[in-house]
């Protein structure tokens, strides 16, 4: 591809002598902050649904990665070829339904087929756990709902959404009493369980948590929005608003389906 060769040239220049001093200077580590916000940003272009701006976040996730080429490059440890190469045989690896002769089903026999394979790869085989490669970094959320996943593969699951509905009355029953006790330790340890059942929901009835917390957080923001906007209008600061003026404006925001 002409434009990613385009890329390349761009990027070694920026390292190289005569090149940018902030370019030159980055390591690994140092741009890891860029490649998790880039990341994020392209999740938010996705969930607006704006190709434009879904086109310019990926060119940005793009040259974290191309940046981390290069700078593996320089040290002498690999280059992007390399990682390329990689990439390509550990698809067709795993991929056997479609390179191969096995025979998939559906998505969900494709998964299970794609972590066998997984633990048979160099290094894999001999992990202590089956949550061993998960990086402990990852947003709580997601994390949850990868370690569930994972031994949902194994066959320790739920049966369905409704024994998680079922499990998610209980852990509330339990926040309940342990708010009555004022120990905050079991107050705080009650409601991780709770979210971690309520995770547990998302995945049986394929919703992502982090999506549906995203829009509700949007929704929240554009109807306290009209709060504001009320505020601004009357001149009055929002701590100088009466809650039931407040309520009534949030309700509205919600009937005009905001």
């Amino acid at each position: 591809m002409k434009e990613f060769d385009r890329l390349i040239e761009i990027m070694e220049k920026l390292r190289g002598p005569g090149g940018c001093p902030w370019d030159a200077k980055q390591t690994h580590e140092s741009i890891m902050k860029c490649l998790v916000e880039e990341a994020f940003e392209l999740r938010d272009a996705v969930l607006q649904k704006n190709a434009n701006a879904i086109k310019e976040e990926m060119g940005d996730v793009l040259l974290q990665v191309v940046f981390c080429g290069i700078i593996a490059k320089d040290a002498g440890q690999f280059d992007l070829e390399d990682a390329i190469g990689y990439l390509c045989d550990k698809l067709i690896y795993r991929h056997p339904h479609v390179f191969g002769d096995a025979v998939a089903k559906d998505a969900d026999e494709v998964l299970k087929n794609w972590e066998k394979l997984k633990e048979k790869e160099d290094g894999k085989s001999t992990r202590d756990s089956v949550f061993s490669g998960l990086p402990k970094s990852l947003p709580a959320l997601l994390y949850a709902l990868k370690i569930q996943a994972l031994a949902a593969r194994v066959g320790f699951d739920w049966a369905d959404g409704e024994s998680v509905l079922e499990k998610i009355t209980e852990e509330t029953g339990e926040l309940k009493d342990a708010m009555k006790t004022g120990d905050m330790a079991e107050i705080e340890a009650e409601i991780g369980d709770l979210l971690f059942t309520i995770v547990n929901l998302c995945r049986h009835m394929k919703i992502d948590p982090e999506t549906a917390l995203q829009r509700s957080n949007t929704k929240f923001t554009t109807r306290f929005g009209q709060i504001e906007k009320k505020a601004k209008q009357g001149k009055i600061s929002l701590s100088d608003m009466e809650n039931n003026e407040m309520e009534k404006i949030w309700e509205a925001a919600k009937a005009a389906g905001l």
